[in-house]
Formats: structure tokens, C-alpha cells, sequence
């Protein structure tokens, strides 16, 4: 491969790592940039919404005069197809690829690249995927509308269980049952010629934050569809589905929701093992919690000298892996008088694993959800400055641009982003919220 191609690859991973879309992510071994691993989130209001959608894309020599290869990984070790473009055994059906016959004008360009292709991936995750199949796009008889309804219901209740659920246990070691003489896809094999002990998991820590951002809308879903789909009732199979290419199954949505609560609270416990890990770092006089302390005393000197914004930083029992952050409402805001006591919890492997962080104080906000977990998204991942500016630029932000992405809290949201009435009912929940924050 040459230097120019090389190079082309690289800048394109920085501008999707460096970017503000919080739907794609990419990753690749320092060793090769030719092998890099994608993550797409599946977009809100389709039966993808915030499930978790690996893909292996392999860029050969000639990039960018031809298109890379693009295998889909999570399709359930091969006996799933979540998509009439994504099949169960990898295949990705787009004409940009040159695995789909399209119009002209649609086929790869070398003006294109990584980013326009997640893009046009994520664009076939629809809130109607049934007319993605060719000869169904202007279905309008009563057997294909009752066909895309019960399509979109499996594969929102497959998304839940395999993308979320499954990925989620996997990597919080939550055994489950394995199916005899299945063999999992192996995404490591694309990088066998780079021998490494370690496994090669570079969405764990993006996977485990948005869970938790994400846990109240996978409930809110499981509810939702639990009304309409029994336990033990089969998928229906669609008219296009075929052997080995296949979306089977049966509704169980009463385990996923058990499914679903033991990941949290399993998140939860190995959030508060920080403190314990983070103390054995200090006795040990390991560098990451020298920088930790280094950073906070920085902050609490900067703040000192910033009069545009109100907070108290401490650590908890002079702890540099668990820091409260008190912030007083600023004024002329829906905050005004508020005081809101933030815990930030810190990992030993920051800033690899990023914090988490929890209000405990409660507030009625579209972006913390109603056990107090924040979105926010910091520009400086290795920087704790930039991430408490984060916090605060989340929480204090009233007239935000629309990302459904950012909204964590059901209820708060439908009122924040609905009629004038409701937005004035959302207003006053904060405000109550916020003048309760003080007899918290």
C-alpha cells in the first residue's frame, strides 16, 4: 500500500474519531490501517434505535481509486440478517461498495470514503427497513403493511437482545448459553498476522457509557412491545427471507428486561470498584493517579480565577479516582439558586475508560436520566478540564440544536422537544427540581 494511501486512511479515521457525531465510531491496531473495525448506532425512532452494529472494513492497496470490503460482524454468529442489505453472513448490499447494482452516478468514487460509507450503511437501518428489499420498496397491500410491521418487531426485539444485550454480557463476562456446534464470527482473525495476547475490543467503553445512557429508552422499548408480543410467539418470516439468510426467532421479551437490569446494575458495581482500585493506585504511586491529582489541582486553581461559573470540586476522601463537583446555578437561567452534587468517577485505565459521570442530586432534564446519569460528549478526552466544561455546558445549554442522540430522559425530552404547553410544563418540572436541589 502506498505512503498516499496510508495516509488518506489515517486522516480519514482522525476526522470521524475527532468529529461530533455520536452515531460512528472507528478503530483500527496502530500496526495496520488497513484492517479498521466501525461501530454504527443504530438511529432513534427505527427498530435499530441505540443498538450497537459492528462492521470489519479491510482497505485494499489501490484505496481510493477502489472501494474497501465491508463485513457486517454483529449478526449473531452468522444466523441473523438485520437487514435486507446485511445479510446474516457479513455480506453488505450497497451500490457505493459495489456489491449492489444501482442507479448511475451511485457507484464508488474516489472522492468518497469511510465516513459517506457508514453513512450510507446506517442509512439502510430505517424506520421501514422491509422496503429496502428490491420489488417491495411500493408495497401498499394489507399483506405487506402487516408484513412491515411484523418486521420492524423482530428486528427491534433482535437488536435488543443480540446488539445491546449479548454485547454487553459479553464484555461483562454475564455467562449465557451457548448454542452447540455454532461457531462465533471471529472479528480477530482480521488481525491474526498481528500476533497479540490482548483481544482487540475498541468499542467496549463507548458500549458501556451509552448503555447507561441509553438504559431508560431500551426499557421504555421493552415495555412498549411487550404489550403487543407475547413471550413464545414466533417471528414471522418475510417473503424474501431465505435458508441461511434469515431473521428466526421467537419474542422473549420478559428475559430481556431481567437481561437488560442485571447488565445495570453488574455497570454499576464495577463503576464503584473504582474507588477501591483507585486507592491501590495511590499506595502503588502509579502514574495515572499522580496525573489525576495533578489535573484536579489545576482545575480547582483555574475555577478559582473564572468568575463566569460557580462550582466547589473536592475529592472524595482525598481520593483522585472519585471527584464531587457541587454546581450552583447560574443566574438569569433555569438553574438559578440550583446546587447539584455531581459525582465523577474515575478508572485506573482513564483515559482509555472514560469517567462516569452521576448527578446525585435529582433533576428533571433531558439530558441526565432519572438515576442521574449525564450525556455529555468533551472535545479533550484525556483532559478533565474539558470534561467538566462538557458537564456544565450540557446541563446549562437551553436552546440545544435537536439530536435525539442527547436525550436520556424519556419523559423530559417528549416535554422539552414537544408543543409550547408542554415545553412550559418541562420548564416548570426543572425549576421545581432546581429549587428542591437545595433541601437535597
Amino acid at each position: 500500500m502506498s505512503n498516499q494511501s496510508i495516509l488518506r486512511i489515517t486522516r480519514e479515521l482522525s476526522e470521524i474519531q475527532k468529529g461530533s457525531d455520536l452515531s460512528l465510531a472507528v478503530a483500527c491496531r496502530d500496526i495496520d490501517v488497513r484492517h479498521v473495525r466501525a461501530l454504527i448506532i443504530g438511529p432513534p425512532d427505527t427498530p435499530y434505535e441505540f443498538g450497537f452494529f459492528e462492521f470489519s472494513v479491510k482497505f485494499a492497496r489501490d484505496y481510493p481509486t477502489k472501494a474497501p470490503a465491508v463485513t457486517a460482524i454483529t449478526t449473531n454468529a452468522g444466523r441473523t440478517r438485520f437487514n435486507p442489505n446485511i445479510y446474516a453472513q457479513g455480506r453488505v448490499c450497497l451500490s457505493i461498495l459495489g456489491t449492489w447494482r444501482g442507479e448511475r452516478g451511485e457507484e464508488w468514487s474516489s472522492a468518497q470514503g469511510l465516513e459517506s460509507i457508514l453513512i450510507s450503511i446506517q442509512s439502510l437501518m430505517s424506520q421501514n427497513p422491509y422496503e429496502n428489499e428490491p420489488g417491495f420498496e411500493d408495497a401498499k397491500t394489507d399483506y405487506d403493511k402487516k408484513n412491515q410491521e411484523a418486521y420492524v418487531a423482530k428486528i427491534r426485539h433482535e437488536t435488543l437482545r443480540i446488539s445491546i444485550i449479548e454485547r454487553l454480557e459479553d464484555y461483562l463476562g454475564i455467562g449465557r448459553e451457548k448454542v452447540p456446534g455454532v461457531t462465533v464470527y471471529n472479528a480477530e482473525e482480521d488481525y491474526q498476522s498481528n500476533a497479540s495476547d490482548a483481544p482487540f475490543e475498541p468499542f467496549k467503553d463507548l458500549c458501556k457509557r451509552r448503555f447507561l445512557w441509553y438504559y431508560d429508552s431500551y426499557l421504555l422499548a421493552i415495555e412498549r412491545e411487550s404489550e403487543k408480543y407475547k413471550d413464545g410467539q414466533r417471528f414471522e418470516k418475510m417473503p424474501f427471507e431465505g435458508p441461511g439468510n434469515i431473521m428466526d426467532g421467537s419474542f422473549q421479551y420478559s428475559s430481556l428486561k431481567l437481561r437488560l437490569q442485571a447488565i445495570y446494575e453488574r455497570l454499576h458495581k464495577e463503576v464503584e470498584a473504582w474507588a477501591d482500585e483507585g486507592k491501590i493506585a495511590v499506595q502503588k504511586e502509579m502514574s495515572i493517579a499522580s496525573n489525576l491529582q495533578r489535573q484536579f489541582e489545576q482545575i480547582v486553581e483555574n475555577y478559582k480565577k473564572n468568575d463566569s461559573v460557580t462550582l466547589d470540586l473536592e475529592l472524595v476522601d482525598k481520593n483522585p479516582f472519585i471527584w464531587q463537583l457541587v454546581l450552583f446555578g447560574r443566574p438569569m437561567t433555569n438553574l438559578d439558586g440550583g446546587m447539584f452534587r455531581i459525582k465523577i468517577y474515575l478508572s485506573p485505565k482513564f483515559p482509555d475508560v472514560l469517567p462516569r459521570i452521576k448527578f446525585e442530586t435529582p433533576i428533571f432534564h433531558h439530558r441526565v436520566s432519572k438515576d442521574g446519569i449525564l450525556c455529555y460528549d468533551p472535545t479533550r478526552k484525556d483532559d478533565l478540564k474539558s470534561h467538566i466544561e462538557a458537564i456544565i455546558e450540557a446541563v446549562e445549554e437551553e436552546s440545544p440544536a435537536y439530536d435525539p442522540r442527547t436525550l436520556v430522559n424519556p419523559d423530559a425530552a417528549k416535554l422539552f422537544w414537544g408543543t409550547p404547553e408542554e415545553k412550559k410544563l418541562y420548564n416548570r418540572k426543572l425549576r421545581r427540581s432546581v429549587q428542591e436541589s437545595t433541601e437535597y
